[in-house]
């Protein structure tokens, strides 16, 4: 197939921001400018689902190569996707036309620049998981800290510079020591072509220093601990929507990076690696999970909660099995789904009452009741209640910790269990309980369109909870290929 439909994918959420911004002094009505960007958004989600489409799950080989030269000699321009990185793809193209719909109340100025924020958002994350070109990949995967900087720094709360700094400065810096390793690579090698890399390998006596630069900047944006500490800060302060595409995405492309890099490029230092990765999975797990627990602030609650999260992703992809690495993925995809409903089901509260304080809740389960049970899906995703994506993720992971390393899954279960009480103990004093306060009594249950987000992302949570077989298939045969290579690496000792 001829047509560039990666760079097309890539390009669209640009070309309908610079339509925006071309005609915003024209375009006084909101709902215009709002139906432009949703356009945009959902043509690029039916086109990552014709990609989907054509996509041959029997091969672990790129499809849809496009590659053109950029610096004769120096970089090419090439993209590519595998069964690990369409379905991140597709989550993108699939979260940002939901985000563009639920910003009906909660953005009031400056509309415009806020949907030009996102659409050129969507283009970054999108290439980042296209990218097979190391220069490529680090240019989409630090632009992107550009628009969200934006969106919290002036769409944000009252601290939101402090917190748009902050992310700012703890992202940048982990990458400084990335873009040295990617420079420090093509003096080694001669190219920055991930393929190339791949087959050609790299000497095991630069492996660990460079493993530990690409580290460095994956561990930031995960978060894992000790470094999660702006997360909780960025959400706090983020609009609504910012916090979606923070939870749903941005997280994700450390994860993949994790997968496609540290695995695939320097198999003997992450073998060496695994047990700092380990140890810091779990502090993870169970340190975050137990503040999360103390949690006055709903949205602060569930930042703590997907840095748990995470640290069971970080622990399924250094199992180097097929059950965890494929657990990482199905984990990273409903955590996507389920973190973004979560912080839509803050915002749709926040809107009415203007507090995100779990103290001012309380009963409210008899004046907002499609709510509540929209509320409670996804509080039941979250802890990982079998019957929903959630269950199936933290299910694999376990199983394939168990394997490896007894001690760590154990302590991993009972990250499991504080879990899901931090969850549980949220929902019953947001939702149940007595109404104390009176101004809850004038709250309205859900509109049309936030009931359309939510159920939106109710039917992929709970269609995965019952039969992720058309996530495992994809990813399966791509996975199971990067175990080999990575297996015959090691016993070569490349």
């Amino acid at each position: 197939m001829n047509f560039p439909i990666l760079s097309s994918l890539i390009l669209l959420p640009s070309i309908g921001a610079l339509f925006l911004f071309f005609t915003r002094s024209r375009t006084e009505n909101k709902i215009t400018v709002k139906y432009v960007a949703l356009f945009t958004s959902l043509v690029n989600f039916f086109l990552s689902i014709y990609l989907w489409l054509l996509f041959d799950q029997t091969t672990s080989d790129f499809q849809f190569v496009e590659e053109r030269v950029w610096i004769k000699d120096l970089i090419n321009y090439k993209v590519g996707v595998d069964g690990i990185s369409i379905l991140f793809i597709i989550l993108t193209t699939f979260i940002t036309p939901l985000c563009i719909i639920s910003v009906n109340n909660s953005i009031k100025n400056r509309l415009n620049e806020f949907l030009i924020a996102i659409l050129i958002m969507e283009t970054f994350m999108i290439g980042v998981f296209c990218s097979l070109d190391l220069v490529v990949f680090y240019l989409f995967f630090e632009a992107g800290l550009i628009p969200m900087f934006l969106i919290i720094g002036i769409w944000g709360g009252s601290r939101r510079v402090y917190s748009a700094f902050k992310f700012f400065l703890f992202t940048l810096l982990g990458s400084v020591l990335m873009l040295v390793a990617i420079i420090s690579i093509y003096w080694i090698s001669g190219t920055t072509d991930v393929v190339k890399l791949y087959e050609l390998g790299i000497d095991t006596k630069y492996q660990n220093l460079l493993w530990l630069a690409f580290f460095s900047s994956f561990a930031v944006k995960t978060p894992m601990w000790p470094v999660h500490t702006w997360l909780p800060d960025a959400h706090v302060e983020a609009p609504t929507a910012g916090s979606v595409l923070l939870a749903a995405i941005l997280l994700k492309m450390a994860g993949y990076g994790f997968i496609r890099f540290s695995l695939g490029l320097f198999p003997s230092a992450s073998e060496i690696f695994t047990p700092l990765i380990y140890a810091m999975s779990i502090i993870a797990i169970i340190f975050t999970s137990l503040i999360a627990l103390m949690q006055e602030d709903m949205k602060k609650l569930i930042a703590y909660s997907s840095v748990a999260h995470m640290g069971f992703v970080t622990l399924g992809i250094f199992t180097i099995q097929q059950q965890g690495i494929e657990g990482s993925i199905i984990q990273m995809i409903s955590h996507g789904l389920v973190s973004a409903a979560l912080f839509l089901c803050v915002g749709v509260v926040y809107d009415r009452m203007h507090s995100r304080l779990i103290t001012t809740y309380g009963g409210v389960v008899a004046i907002i009741p499609k709510y509540a049970v929209l509320f409670m899906i996804f509080t039941l995703a979250a802890l990982g209640l079998p019957g929903t994506s959630g269950f199936v993720g933290e299910f694999l992971i376990l199983m394939a910790a168990f394997k490896d390393n007894f001690l760590v899954a154990v302590l991993a279960s009972l990250g499991v269990i504080i879990g899901a009480a931090y969850m549980l103990w949220l929902y019953k004093r947001v939702i149940f309980g007595k109404l104390i306060n009176p101004d809850l009594k004038k709250m309205i249950d859900l509109n049309r369109s936030e009931t359309f987000i939510l159920i939106t992302l109710a039917i992929p949570t709970l269609y995965f909870g019952f039969y992720p077989d058309p996530l495992i298939k994809t990813i399966e045969v791509s996975i199971t290929d990067l175990i080999e290579t990575y297996n015959y690496n090691i016993a070569s000792k490349i």
